[in-house]
């Protein structure tokens, strides 16, 4: 059952990786519609090709169902961790829009969730 919960959870951040990761690229101007103005889009575009492309090596890892590989997970929950370390320090200096603080609470779910499907004994990696 928690094979079933750790896919999702890879699913749903491949998916918002992938998605979140091209917007920018796709059409800059509904991105800063929605998290602000930026100065650098060069930036801007770099981080999303580099999200998409964490978004990509998940997905590909549930498709092989590779969800409890040691690598994958440590993929998963540091790129997680580094984006709501971002939006936490910046966002709650004001330095960038709010909404990356709900982009926070969100990796931090993630985080939350990848250890909470983690395997606890021998007997329930058999079953």
């Amino acid at each position: 059952m928690k094979d079933q919960w750790r896919w999702r959870l890879l699913a749903f951040q491949s998916g918002y990786y992938g998605l979140t990761g091209i917007w920018p690229i796709l059409h800059m101007p509904s991105f800063e519609a929605v998290t602000g103005p930026k100065i650098d889009d060069w930036l801007v575009h770099m981080v999303g090709l580099l999200a998409a492309v964490i978004g990509v090596v998940l997905g590909s890892a549930t498709v092989r169902n590779r969800v409890r590989s040691p690598d994958v997970v440590l993929l998963a929950v540091t790129s997680a961790a580094a984006f709501a370390a971002i939006d936490l320090w910046y966002g709650l200096s004001g330095r960038i829009s709010p909404i990356y603080l709900a982009d926070a609470g969100l990796q931090i779910c993630l985080i939350a969730g990848l250890a909470l499907t983690r395997r606890t004994s021998k007997a329930e990696s058999i079953t």
